[in-house]
């Protein structure tokens, strides 16, 4: 899974959507990269998509969301992604947590 952060200087909730996603990525394996939206692909891609302001995460080439980034969402969704091309399914263990059969 790729995953893009559409991002501007002096934005908070794109330093905050970095960190999480840098975080997230060591737990799932995916790659993270960033892309200003004040740049001519970033402010070309942010109209095509419908992103508002930043940041955007986009999961695979596809608009997720914009703004502060839920947390919670993204790890449905990414579980959820996980899921449908693992050759392993995934399963919940009595804590919660997801663990390949």
């Amino acid at each position: 899974m790729n995953i893009l952060l559409l991002t501007q200087q002096q934005c908070v909730f794109c330093t905050q959507a970095k960190e999480l996603l840098e975080r997230l990525s060591l737990e799932y394996g995916f790659s993270v990269s960033t892309l200003d939206v004040s740049s001519p692909e970033g402010e070309a891609l942010a109209v095509r998509s419908g992103i508002l302001f930043p940041p955007g995460i986009f999961l695979d080439g596809e608009a997720f969301s914009y703004g502060r980034p839920s947390e919670r969402r993204l790890r449905r969704e990414i579980e959820r992604r996980l899921r449908s091309v693992s050759p392993f399914p995934l399963e919940t263990n009595q804590i919660g947590f997801y663990t390949e059969e």
